[in-house]
């Protein structure tokens, strides 16, 4: 089971900079589709990704066509447009991609996860419509936020959505070995 990340147009540096490094610390494949709104040796891109950048797997493709054609080569049976258009809820959507009454182990659950792809559009314009269109309306989703609210920052919107994801599918390559709160030190006063 792989996560794939497609940023279509994406125009901040510090954004998929921050991408960049949720994708090498989860495993997660990012996905860039031009035109992008910086080149990729920006400082800004840089300094928001450390120096996650060699440990993410990064692809950058000339147009949506290109990106399609690279998930459907990478076995992606489930792709969805998240979009504030005419689309359901996130939450509502079952990624585990297994049925509630199957009793499987990790590793028999893994190989019968589908490789998921997340398309987000551009942090100004949003998900072209032929994009969308593509993807297929029962694939749109959206985050929950409030009537008043707009949009939310696309680097947040992907970490929301990927660690959902892998949620659901039980946090499947981690090994136990990230920093956790039983191995931080709490200032004692005492």
């Amino acid at each position: 089971m792989t996560i794939h990340i497609v940023l279509v147009a994406p125009k901040m540096p510090s954004n998929t900079g921050n991408i960049i490094r949720l994708c090498a610390n989860s495993g997660a494949q990012l996905h860039l589709v031009r035109p992008l709104g910086f080149e990729l040796d920006d400082k800004k891109l840089r300094r928001a990704g450390l120096d996650y950048h060699e440990y993410a797997h990064l692809q950058v493709h000339d147009d949506w066509a290109a990106a399609r054609e690279a998930l459907n080569v990478a076995d992606c049976h489930v792709v969805t447009a998240l979009t504030t258009k005419l689309s359901k809820p996130f939450y509502d959507y079952d990624f585990s991609g297994l049925q509630a009454t199957e009793n499987l182990d990790s590793v028999q659950a893994a190989k019968k996860m589908p490789n998921i792809a997340l398309v987000f559009g551009s942090e100004t314009a949003g998900l072209a419509d032929d994009i969308r269109e593509d993807i297929g309306a029962d694939n749109w989703l959206r985050l929950p936020m409030l009537a008043d609210s707009r949009s939310l920052n696309l680097s947040n919107s992907v970490a929301i959505c990927l660690y959902e994801i892998w949620r659901q599918q039980g946090f499947t390559g981690d090994e136990g070995r990230s920093v956790g709160y039983e191995t931080l030190t709490v200032y004692d006063p005492k």
